[in-house]
């Protein structure tokens, strides 16, 4: 992976992509896939907002039945089984243990069992995975005593029984979307990080001709002229369409705050347990590697997005929430040991609460708006965003002359993905590389696929890159690729969105300094450019409200 905008010259392209969140890398994915010239321009690093602040599940939207939006919960579900065929390495099956409690009429064993029978038949398809072990069962009733032995956590007082419903967990979602990013430059794609579009460049007839852009890694600005551009701004895509209109900002867009919190405290790995409330608000305990996430929030967010930052505030929150349903202490503030959050772009004004509303999209021709040339995408969720992408580049068909092809992207493996059998894959490997522990081997399957074999050779020529570096095997061979072959230009894109040697929160010291010591290297930063970039990534780390971190730096940014 290069980023083109260092040698960018004056090509001009069919489609310029603004966004390498989920959305924009699915866009600029489809739309390289039908053959068009595209290009992605992303301001700060790919995956890192929204799309990195999940609850690291592809899931139909249960929830949405209650709302009567059944079409959006099947394009979910068929899109749920889209992502376990293309992505078979990111994208598993996972057991869901509803609980029942006495609190709520919506709780209750027979309205989710009616729920879950309308989810099963609009599932259909879920038997038809290219790998056997991604077919879904159907959904379970099982009793209280059969809930209490599957998570022993759960309270007891009041608890009726459960459901037990499957749905699909994302190992890593910020690699899944560098996949998407990865499938688009396979088909020719130019994609850059950290190049911040700063206006639109209009042609003589008023039309949007392309962006105006600054590399903040180079400090030098250019222009990136397309016939089509498409704003997948998430968050920031009214700001982004108020530079269209001269300031004008669309007041479409709302904005909902979603965290969540790892703690130490272990559930049993064997399913998620999906709870509500007493208010009647769904949350989820997620086993995932060897600690629990717990998530997420659903509050509006009033502000610049640019501001957005987890607050103690809303830890607290959700901490107290959990606590209403399991009982007080169950989790404490200080058990968290990472926490991570974002804002989730909504298109919804009927309904009171963010809680309450739709996940739907649109997608706005803003020819209306008389800015001819221009396309804005709005709201959508994860699990749909590659369907999402398919609607927009047929508008792109319908509204241009420009010759494509049809959408393949339902049918093709994304890149680095092409496994049959994702067990045998694995099993595969370990068989291989018998020289590195099972714990590597399986984690680079999952987390590289058909690329592990790149990491490992790092590795094999010089094993001060074999060294590991997390409990479930990761090794400084992957900080090598990342910078190398994956456009990681900061500490935190290696240690948050390319590895996950720090997505559990702070590693300590010794492993951030030899970390930051290769990014160095690799990346020529100067002492004090290693510095900055340790002191940011350490403050990215701290928990809200906690004060220092174990492991936090010094003033010189390194070691005490």
């Amino acid at each position: 992976m290069r980023r083109f905008i260092e040698n960018h010259r004056d090509r001009i392209y069919d489609v310029v992509v603004i966004g390498g969140g989920i959305t924009g890398a699915s866009v600029a994915y489809d739309a390289a896939s039908r053959g068009l010239k595209v290009a992605l321009l992303e301001k700060n690093d790919f995956s890192g907002a929204t799309s990195a602040a999940t609850s690291k599940l592809i899931h139909g939207g249960l929830r949405y039945l209650a709302n009567m939006e059944f079409s959006l919960v099947r394009e979910s579900l068929k899109e749920r089984k889209i992502l376990e065929d293309i992505a078979p390495n990111f994208v598993y099956p996972f057991p869901m243990l509803m609980t029942h409690y006495k609190s709520s009429l919506k709780n209750s064993k027979w309205f989710v069992k009616a729920g879950l029978t309308l989810y099963d038949i609009l599932s259909y398809d879920r038997g038809s995975t290219w790998d056997e072990s991604k077919k879904i069962p159907l959904h379970k009733t099982v009793s209280t005593r059969k809930a209490l032995q599957m998570q022993p956590c759960l309270k007891e007082q009041g608890l009726s029984g459960a459901s037990v419903f499957y749905d699909c967990m994302s190992i890593f979602p910020e690699r899944l979307t560098l996949a998407f990013i990865k499938s688009a430059m396979a088909f020719g794609a130019d994609v850059a990080n950290y190049v911040k579009v700063d206006g639109f460049i209009i042609d003589r007839s008023g039309r949007v001709a392309g962006v105006s852009a600054t590399d903040l890694l180079n400090d030098t600005r250019c222009e990136v002229r397309g016939n089509i551009t498409i704003n997948c701004g998430g968050p920031w895509a009214d700001i982004i369409l108020g530079m269209a209109k001269k300031g004008e900002v669309n007041e479409m867009l709302r904005r909902s705050e979603g965290i969540h919190i790892i703690t130490g405290k272990k559930i049993n790995e064997g399913s998620v347990v999906a709870s509500m409330t007493p208010k009647g608000r769904h949350f989820f305990l997620i086993p995932w590697r060897g600690h629990t996430l717990i998530g997420t929030t659903d509050k509006e967010y009033v502000g610049s997005p640019d501001d957005y930052r987890v607050t103690k505030g809303s830890i607290v929150e959700l901490i107290d929430e959990v606590n209403s349903t399991f009982g007080a202490g169950f989790v404490r503030f200080e058990e968290v040991r990472h926490t991570y959050g974002g804002l989730r772009p909504l298109v919804e004004e009927q309904t009171e609460g963010t809680y309450e509303s739709s996940r739907k999209y649109e997608i706005y021709d803003n020819a209306s708006d008389g800015l001819h040339g221009l396309i804005t995408v709005e709201g959508g969720k994860y699990t749909t965003s590659r369907n999402l992408a398919q609607k927009v580049m047929d508008l792109v068909r319908e509204k241009t002359e420009m010759p494509m092809g049809q959408a393949i992207t339902d049918r093709r493996y994304l890149h680095g993905c092409e496994i049959r059998d994702i067990n045998a894959f694995v099993d595969s490997i370990k068989r291989k590389y018998s020289g590195f522990g099972e714990s590597t081997l399986e984690y680079l399957g999952r987390h590289y696929g058909t690329e592990y074999h790149k990491v490992l050779e790092l590795a094999e020529k010089d094993r001060e890159y074999a060294e590991v570096v997390s409990t479930d095997g990761e090794i400084l061979a992957e900080v090598l690729f990342a910078v190398r072959h994956e456009m990681a230009r900061r500490l935190s894109d290696i240690v948050l969105r390319r590895t996950g040697i720090a997505t559990l929160g702070n590693p300590g010291e010794e492993i951030m300094g030899k970390v930051a010591a290769i990014a160095a290297r690799e990346l020529g930063w100067s002492s004090e450019k290693t510095a900055e970039e340790y002191r940011s990534t350490m403050d990215l780390l701290r928990i809200p409200g906690s004060g220092e971190t174990p492991g936090e730096s010094d003033s010189s940014g390194l070691s005490r």
